[in-house]
This record gives structure tokens, sequence and C-alpha cells, in this order.
């Protein structure tokens, strides 16, 4: 009988899991958030159950759900598989790996309308998940989002332990209160999060706000334009009277007396250098936009005049 007991210092079996959210799908999920601030909003997850310990998302998209400031309605299952066959059509093969929603200002929790979607969600398929995002609370270079999944009440009374234990302890965030009070841990438990981006979402991210050359052809505002001018003089002039000041202290005052007093202050000569490229920059763009703007006038001018003279010769 002692050598069938299982030792209560055993090492368990590895059942941590992770998903992984692509980048466009984590920016969608963030502007469909955004645009329904102060409401909830909600979407479907597509991708795959690639492993035991590993779930995909690829993409993601929205419901037609009306949500109120707390709480969303229920999928709408006849747009769901219009959804998907459309997407079939286009070649997009994903199942449904989940949902997503948005808590706007109050944290990534699930309430008890979330975990009734979450469950029949469960129902379909048990290794759904259920990812909130904070679309307010997300500020650049931080997305406040987490993924979560129901705590199987039969489960716990055979005495075993949600999947998010072992090797993902480590990983995981230390929770909010907020969330501990909604039920975190004791009706459903948090997922690790990995983000991952292949090629094609790395070139699309490289792009997002890269400037096109068409920007350097537009002519910016005449009055806006001839205002930017008049603040950096005014900047140009009073730094050049700090560079003046900074070059008689350094003539008065050794080397070393003259970085302990400049601890701390602005050198005036790198800005002012700054200011200097930036004006002429911007007055070169600013001139060659407008000639090449009264020429293409001049062209278009011209083509009218001379349709016009065709028009009445042709009339005689």
């Amino acid at each position: 009988m002692g050598g069938q007991a299982q030792s209560s210092d055993a090492p368990l079996n590895d059942t941590a899991e992770q998903i992984h959210i692509s980048s466009l799908s984590l920016l969608k999920m963030l502007k469909h958030g955004r645009a329904g601030v102060p409401m909830e909003v909600m979407g479907l997850m597509l991708g795959s159950f690639i492993d035991e310990h590993t779930v995909r998302c690829v993409d993601v998209f929205a419901m037609p759900q009306s949500g109120t400031g707390v709480s969303v309605e229920a999928v709408d299952s006849v747009f769901q598989q219009k959804m998907l066959d459309m997407l079939k059509m286009t070649g997009r093969q994903e199942e449904v790996v989940g949902w997503y929603h948005s808590h706007p200002g109050f944290g990534c929790w699930l309430s008890g309308v979330d975990m009734g979607t979450q469950h029949s969600f469960e129902m379909l398929h048990p290794r759904a998940v259920a990812v909130v995002v904070d679309p307010i609370q997300s500020v650049k270079g931080k997305v406040v989002i987490d993924a979560f999944r129901l705590i199987n009440p039969q489960m716990v009374m055979l005495g075993k332990e949600p999947r998010q234990t072992t090797s993902n302890i480590g990983y995981l965030e230390k929770p909010s209160i907020t969330a501990l009070v909604h039920g975190l841990n004791r009706s459903y438990y948090k997922l690790g999060i990995n983000y991952r981006k292949n090629e094609l979402e790395q070139k699309m991210l490289l792009n997002l706000h890269k400037a096109k050359w068409s920007e350097g052809l537009l002519t910016k505002d005449y009055e806006k334009h001839t205002k930017e001018n008049e603040k950096t003089l005014e900047k140009m002039v009073r730094l050049t009277e700090e560079y003046n000041n900074w070059i008689q202290d350094e003539m008065k005052k050794t080397r070393k007396e003259m970085a302990v007093s400049t601890v701390g202050k602005i050198n005036p000569a790198n800005h002012l250098n700054i200011h200097i490229e930036e004006t002429l920059s911007n007055n070169i763009q600013q001139t060659l936009s407008t000639m090449l703007d009264s020429l293409l006038f001049q062209v278009a001018q011209n083509k009218y005049l001379l349709s016009c003279t065709f028009v009445y010769s042709k009339k005689k």
C-alpha cells in the first residue's frame, strides 16, 4: 500500500496553457474598444488550438451587440454563422477559439453576465477563452488585457486545480483587488498571454506611422505657417541671448566651474541648431510645394483656355 500511494511532494504534470494573440488581433480589439467608449463592445476570436498547452488567435471580428456600461448582450448566433461562412469563402478556415469584450475604465474581470456568456462558449468547446481589454486604461506602450476561463466546480470538488498552475505561475501578473472581488480564482482563472507577429504583420506595424512621399507635396495653411515661423524666430532670439550669456560665462569661469554651474541646464547651442534646421526644412518644403501648386494651376488654366477656344471655334 505504501508503494502505491503517491507522495505529496511528487512533481505535478505540466498543465500550463497560454494564448498567443497576433498583433493584428490586438490592434483590432483596441480599436473596436475605443470606438465603443463608454459602452462595452464584443467580438469573436478566430484561430486554432495548436496543442494541449497553446491557443492561437490570429484574427478577430466585431459583433453587432449593444452593451451598457457594465454588461453586453449575448452572442448573435445567426450573425456569427454568416460571418464565418463569408470568411471561409475568402480562404479563412480558422475556428472560433473564444470571444473578447471591453471594460472601458474599470479593469479586466468577468461579471456574472460575462461568466454566463463564457459558459455558453465552453459548452461548444471546453478550451474557449474569454479576453477582456480596457481601452481607457491602455496607454501607449502598455495594453491592459487579460484572458480568463471558468473553473469547473466538479473539478474543484475532486481536488484538481485549474490549468493556470505549475509553469505559468511565474508569468501571471498580480491580480487586482477588483478582479478578486468579482470571483477571480474562485469562479474563473487567468491564462497567460503571449504576443506573436509574423513577417507580414511586422511590415504592417512598421508602415503604420510611416510618412508617405505625397505628404511632402502638401502645402500648409499660410497663416498657420506664418505664426509657426514667428514663434520659432522668437525662440531663436531667446536662445541666442542665452547662448551669448553662456559664452561669456565660459570666458570668466574655469572648465571645472563651468561644468558644475551647467549641471541640469539646457545647452542653448543644441536647441538653436535644431530650430534652425527645422525652420529651413519647413520653409523650403513650403516654398517648393507652393511653386508646384502654382505651376499645376497654370497648366490646368492653359488647358481650360485651350478647350474653351476649341469649343468656341467649333461653334463658329
